[in-house]
């Protein structure tokens, strides 16, 4: 359980959540082996990282299953009214196995789902939902394109959204965008100084804050530059197609 008024616990092989620090109990009506599904190999004493929401306003869990065909099914338990009620809803009738996978909302309406399967080596196929009525239907955005490994993604409103791309010795960003709401997707241009360029390899996903867009680029697995954590700050007045190097964020203002 976290360590929060609101948490998690995966006890006696039962997912359960509670908003009193533990107090009180409600059981989330989903196998707990569904919700490790897929191409993972981490701990199944805690759920994992980005495949679940858990707020007062809404709690989630993205999780997939097998369907009637040699596939599988993406699915979404989630609830508004702090586990009183359940909703199921199909996210994918038919996907490969899961590896990649992440859930959240903006807003009260507006989610997205960005998921990744069927894994050979360095390659797999990812795809983003998108839901524009809280949950209840998904629509799948048209594909990148890109078949590299994902390693991360997200949208910062309704029509802008990212996609970050190798996990296996990054070179250099490869960071996707879209303007519109997923119909297409460009590749952002991220000017990385020279002196940066073995460096600062691997994009997060960038946040609003102000009038401009702000991203961190960290040094992907094999990083060693100040240690490996110092990140480099970059920003973009164009609503994420080019993005500029401000400085570095040192390991303290990651937190």
């Amino acid at each position: 359980m976290k360590d929060d008024i609101i948490g998690y616990s995966l006890q006696n092989d039962q997912l359960h959540i509670t908003y009193d620090r533990g107090n009180n109990w409600t059981l989330v009506p989903v196998e707990k082996d569904l919700l490790f599904e897929g191409d993972y190999n981490g701990s199944k004493s805690e759920l994992i990282d980005q495949s679940y929401i858990l707020t007062e306003d809404l709690v989630a869990f993205l999780y997939s299953r097998e369907s009637d065909w040699s596939k599988k099914q993406i699915l979404l338990t989630y609830s508004v009214d702090q586990g009183e009620t359940w909703r199921d809803t199909v996210v994918s009738e038919q996907f490969p196995s899961l590896r990649f996978r992440k859930v959240d909302f903006i807003n009260e309406l507006f989610g997205y789902v960005i998921i990744s399967g069927d894994r050979t080596m360095s390659q797999e196929y990812s795809t983003v939902f998108l839901t524009h009525d809280g949950g209840e239907t998904w629509r799948e955005t048209d594909h990148s394109g890109v078949t590299r490994l994902i390693s991360d993604g997200g949208f910062v409103d309704e029509n802008t959204g990212f996609l970050s791309y190798g996990t296996l010795n990054p070179t250099e960003p490869d960071l996707w965008v879209t303007q519109d709401g997923g119909v297409s997707w460009s590749k952002s241009d991220v000017q990385i100084p020279e002196e940066y360029i073995p460096i600062f390899v691997s994009a997060e996903v960038p946040v609003m804050e102000g009038e401009e867009l702000v991203m961190l680029v960290n040094q992907g697995p094999n990083g060693d530059y100040e240690g490996g954590r110092v990140k480099g700050q970059f920003v973009s007045n164009d609503n994420g197609l080019t993005w500029e190097f401000l400085r570095e964020v040192m390991p303290d203002e990651n937190k």
